[in-house]
């Protein structure tokens, strides 16, 4: 096939197509841009940049780790293999213990500057951050909250996975005794610059962590690590969000909103003729696509059977509770 265009411009590739659908969804907040199809055939063409990738587990339920196990577009299998280079992840590595730690320290000095950091979990420093250890090696215990300030400034991104690891989520709610703060404000106090890249949720949907690795991925072979991330980042928003997964309401785009706009109103959850805004539910200020990406395949949603309770939220869990109160209307 001849590549040449009318007035030496390149070709209009498929490659070409994928990313500048992927770049409309990341910069515009299109979600429906970021649909299934894209980000399967966008997993196929980057091949070239594959940065190491190291997954921290914290003060955390590890349900984040079992969502993006459930991704299928790509389907996980792909994601690991062909996609990023998970060189480090509690739960999937068959490597463990010191050996395994002495390699991911070993590993993030040799790749300096270019490798990716993954948190998953909140981080605590009381008690010496002995309320998270996560590891030892020659004999010395590695709290969580050491490890990222061993790690973080010298990679080129993190990518706090879930409420927890990006505000504090459950793991910082009322009573908790541990201090526990997200990945950004832990960076605050230590000084520490290295971007970050929220992606909440209690769990997040696998499309908003794999999607938003995508993003980056395709950003760093366009452009070279560095100028990837920044280019990543001005697509976040004021809480850094990705915009093309958390840049509209859960409210805007629910199935159930013309009821809302009619005043029909639902008395009990299993009421299915009427919105669950007076029952507490908090979509018309939690920001992602869920009733558009669904989950479990598509299969199911939060609205569908309950309420949302706002688990995307800066706030979660204190400033979102009751997750079930009576609205008045």
């Amino acid at each position: 096939m001849n590549n040449d265009t009318p007035g030496g411009r390149p070709p209009f590739t498929r490659r070409r197509f994928l990313r500048t659908s992927l770049m409309a969804a990341a910069l515009t907040g299109v979600t429906r841009a970021f649909s299934p199809c894209v980000s399967q055939a966008l997993a196929e063409t980057l091949t070239a940049v594959r940065p190491p990738v190291f997954w921290l587990q914290g003060m955390g339920c590890t349900g984040c780790s079992v969502s993006i196990l459930n991704s299928l577009h790509p389907r996980i299998a792909d994601v690991l293999l062909h996609v990023i280079r998970m060189d480090f992840h509690p739960t999937l590595m068959a490597d463990e213990g010191e050996g395994a730690v002495e390699f991911m320290l070993r590993s993030a000095r040799e790749h300096a500057g270019g490798f990716l950091l993954v948190l998953e979990g909140a981080v605590s420093e009381e008690k010496e951050g002995r309320f998270c250890v996560i590891g030892e090696a020659g004999h010395q215990e590695f709290p969580l909250s050491v490890m990222l300030e061993q790690l973080a400034p010298h990679a080129a991104a993190v990518l706090a996975v879930g409420s927890c690891a990006a505000y504090g989520g459950v793991t910082a709610a009322r009573g908790s005794v541990t201090g526990a703060v997200g990945a950004r404000e832990f960076f605050r106090r230590k000084n520490i610059t290295t971007p970050v890249i929220n992606i909440p949720g209690c769990p997040p949907h696998p499309d908003w962590m794999v999607g938003s690795m995508l993003i980056l991925l395709d950003a760093a072979e366009r452009l070279g690590l560095a100028a990837g991330v920044k280019e990543t980042a001005a697509g976040l928003d004021a809480w850094g969000r990705p915009r093309a997964f958390y840049g509209s309401t859960t409210h805007e785009n629910c199935p159930y909103l013309y009821l809302f706009d009619e005043g029909t109103m639902a008395t009990i959850l299993i009421d299915k003729t009427g919105c669950r805004y007076s029952l507490g539910c908090k979509g018309p200020g939690a920001w992602c696509d869920s009733p558009i990406r669904r989950w479990n395949d598509r299969v199911n949603w939060c609205v569908e059977n309950a309420l949302c309770i706002g688990c995307v939220q800066p706030d979660f869990p204190d400033g979102q509770s009751p997750f079930y109160q009576k609205n008045l209307w």
